[in-house]
Parts: C-alpha cells; structure tokens; sequence
C-alpha cells in the first residue's frame, strides 16, 4: 500500500493528490474517466454493462492509482494495479489476452502489471503523469516488487504505419535479452506496414523508454481499442537514477 500521506503538487490552481482508490465510489470515478478517454476521445469499442463506464472482470482484482484534483473535486488521472498474487486469483495477467508471456514465468512472484492509463483532456500538462508514476514507484517500493510489466499503446489512424516505425525504430535500441522475448496473439503485420517516415513516439511512451523500460517483443493489435500494443519490461534495479530519485523523493 501507499503511505496514508497523499503526494501533494500545486500547478495553477490544482491542488493534485495521488494515492490509491479507498471506495467504490473512488473505482467507479476512475472508471468513467477510463470510458471518456478511451472510449468517447479515443473510439474505443468497449462493452459496457453500466452506460458510460469501462470495467471488465480485471478490475475487481486490481488496485487503482487515482489522481485526485481536490479543488475541482474530481479524479484526474488513473493507473491500474494488478499484483502477483492478484494475477494468480484472476487466472492470468491482462496482458496474456494479447501475449505469450510464458517467459517471464521465473519473474511472476515479483510481477506487477498496470495498465489503463489515462488523463482527463484538460490535466496533459506533466504534472499528472508526473504525480502517477511516482505514486507507482513508492507502491513498487514499498511492496518489495521488482519488475513492472504494461503495454505501450500506440493509435493507429494511420493504419499502423507510425506503429511498425516505432517498433523496428525501437528494436535497434531498447529491445530486451531474448530471455523476455513475448509473442503477441494478433500480431501487427510490422513488414507490410513499415515505412520509411520517421518514427514519432507518442509522449507516455517516450517516457517510459527514459526511465530504462524496454521493448519484449513485436506489437500485437488490438481492434477493439485500434492501437498497436507493446509490451514494456522495467526491472526497478534498471531504473534511471534521475528518475529514481525524482519520484522516490516525492
């Protein structure tokens, strides 16, 4: 767990607390943010029992990150969390829908899996995904887990073509040992798509790249949300001191 303290960052008349999701109410909250982005912003085909909210059966096994904008009185920001032991209780990890992780078997003790990430459209100024990230470090910490594993999710309105840049721009340079090598399910058909346009990464991956992640594989597709979907190994022992330091201080 977090410390009982929130994380306190004052930008511009928010008054930006992080700390994990107490009550249902607080779950429910990060769950329509979830659904605005995702699915209003973003087109994402997701099936919703309750109109205007995405959950699907991970999420009552997760914990949740939440940024909270107390002077607004609303939540801002969102990470899920999903821990070994929580990964054993649900069946698998999020990330076997899309991927053979059967690699990463002698990692699953120290496992710890996030995703759904997203940011109210009005709070992309940095100090929300600053203030997420943190929360995430101290939670690693705190927990003794050693590796974080989530996918990178890049849009692909322009069929994939930015994605299969990404990728082999990426493989060249941050691809990890074979050793973590995972197979996506629905594989982006990286040859036929790859140009010779240079890659533009989007800004959460960029800074999950700087802060030491690396690449596990070929991008698997995703139709319901249309983006291609890297999967992402950080080793907290791999993580950039800069980094380490900055959001372990906080």
């Amino acid at each position: 767990m977090l410390r009982a303290e929130s994380q306190v960052l004052l930008r511009k008349q928010h008054r930006l607390h992080v700390g994990l999701a107490t009550s249902e109410s607080e779950i429910l909250e990060a769950q329509k943010l979830r659904y605005r982005v995702f699915a209003e912003e973003m087109g994402a085909r997701i099936p919703c029992r309750i109109p205007g909210v995405d959950r699907d059966h991970f999420d009552a096994y997760c914990q949740h990150l939440i940024v909270r904008d107390e002077a607004a009185g609303k939540i801002v920001g969102t990470y899920r969390i999903l821990t070994p032991d929580a990964a054993n209780r649900v069946g698998s990890y999020y990330s076997e829908t899309e991927f053979d992780i059967t690699r990463f078997h002698h990692l699953r003790s120290n496992l710890v899996e996030i995703g759904r990430s997203c940011i109210d459209a009005d709070y992309r100024t940095g100090s929300v995904i600053t203030l997420l990230w943190a929360g995430l470090a101290r939670f690693m910490s705190e927990n003794g887990f050693e590796y974080l594993m989530g996918c990178a999710s890049i849009g692909m309105a322009d069929g994939g073509h930015n994605a299969a840049n990404i990728y082999n721009s990426l493989r060249e340079t941050h691809m990890a040992g074979p050793e973590y090598h995972v197979f996506p399910r629905n594989p982006l058909p990286v040859e036929q798509l790859a140009t010779e346009t240079p890659a533009e990464l989007p800004a959460l991956l960029k800074g999950y790249i700087r802060a030491g992640t690396r690449v596990c594989g070929a991008p698997a597709w995703d139709p319901d949300f249309n983006t291609a979907d890297l999967l992402l190994l950080m080793p907290m022992s791999r993580l950039d001191p800069r980094y380490a330091r900055h959001f372990l201080d906080r």
